[in-house]
């Protein structure tokens, strides 16, 4: 088994991580007190194939693996995971569109997704239903004029941001069988935001519910069939979580490399702390860790990419793994750091809370937990 990176998958590696350190790192503290990112920023990330990752060439996009896209978001995330995270959601709703969507919605959709004029979000939680997606009560009602929606989305990454929001509504009975998939643009009547939510991290990309008030979408807008959306939700969510595991694991990298680094600057009973060997210990066994993490996270990608019958249970792993690792490891760094830690001038504070929502979404960690068991037992029967 051959576990090294090829030529190719190297210099995507290396060329997100040269972008984030010249354009990311230097601004996101900065961005995270405004609440913003620069939507300037996107088309630059888009010249370098990273809009439309795993979107077919034919409609401008970069065609890549989910493995290569997990480099991606690594790389990225060592500048600032709020933003590498941000894009790994609008690139779910990328290849969300190019494997569901049908030849018309992707010739309309996806070129502006890949070339990052046009931003999208994913909306699938309500205020009433998180971990049980399935139980979402948003609906959309099919009429001559299109389709009539009404209902709220809630914690959605880019509310009152993005340009278009891929919703999973309710169009048809209960449970999942009634779900379908529709694309709503930004400026539809009936389409409104509420506040900004004030968070605890991944405070540089806005966050909001997403409103649906009477609000009309073309027929044209549905993604895929009827009844499908929830199958294509939960197909775009195991590479999510892969994106998402790579983003905690970049940032819980910066976070060592800014520890190993502290560790031989300052000084303590006349020595610099990294000659301490029980400090040594903790800094061989954060590395030991993330280097798991990542064989394992690739491992997923890999299984992801070929379609094998375990990955959902193993991209469901891999983020129980993963992120649980990456918070353990910023959270460490920082006790390394003593006092200096909590303070932002040394960047280890905003990674452990940039870092702890990763154990949440795109699933909790809990929900992995259930995915993983479930399949164990049925594997078993």
């Amino acid at each position: 088994m051959d576990f090294a990176l090829s030529e190719e998958q190297t210099l995507i590696f290396d060329m997100a991580r040269g972008f984030g350190e010249e354009h990311i790192a230097p601004n996101a503290r900065k961005w995270e007190a405004e609440g913003n990112i620069p939507k300037d920023l996107w088309p630059q990330l888009a010249e370098l194939g990273f809009g439309g990752l795993y979107v077919s060439e034919e409609y401008g996009g970069s065609g890549l693996s989910r493995l290569d896209a997990t480099l991606v978001f690594e790389a990225l995330a060592m500048s600032c995971p709020a933003v590498g995270s941000f894009l790994s959601i609008h690139n779910m709703c990328g290849g969300m569109i190019d494997k569901f969507g049908s030849d018309e919605t992707k010739a309309k959709w996806l070129p502006a997704l890949c070339s990052m004029e046009k931003v999208f979000s994913y909306c699938l939680t309500e205020p009433g239903s998180g971990s049980d997606a399935a139980a979402l009560r948003t609906r959309a009602e099919k009429t001559n004029e299109g389709y009539r929606m009404n209902g709220t989305k809630a914690f959605i990454s880019g509310g009152n941001y993005s340009d278009v929001y891929v919703t999973m509504c309710r169009t048809g009975e209960d449970g999942p069988k009634g779900i379908s998939t529709l694309i709503v643009e930004n400026g539809t009547p009936g389409l409104g935001f509420g506040a900004n939510e004030i968070k605890m991290g991944w405070k540089a990309q806005p966050t909001s519910e997403v409103q649906f008030d009477d609000c009309l979408v073309p027929l044209d807008n549905l993604m895929g069939e009827e009844g499908k959306g929830f199958a294509y939700a939960m197909a775009g969510l195991d590479g999510g979580r892969l994106n998402i595991s790579a983003g905690a694991l970049g940032g819980a990298q910066n976070a060592l490399d800014l520890t190993v680094q502290y560790m031989s600057e300052r000084k303590a009973f006349g020595k610099p702390i990294n000659q301490f060997q029980a400090l040594q210990f903790r800094l061989a066994e954060y590395e030991t860790k993330l280097q798991a993490a990542r064989t394992f996270l690739r491992q997923a990608a890999w299984k992801l990419d070929t379609g094998a019958h375990d990955a959902t249970k193993f991209c469901a792993m891999a983020k129980l793994m993963v992120t649980d690792v990456a918070f353990e490891v910023a959270n460490g760094c920082l006790q390394l750091h003593g006092g200096y830690g909590y303070l932002a001038d040394y960047g280890i504070e905003k990674i452990v809370r940039d870092l702890r929502v990763h154990q949440i979404l795109e699933g909790t960690n809990e929900i992995m937990r259930l995915i993983v068991s479930r399949q164990l037992i049925a594997d078993a029967a």
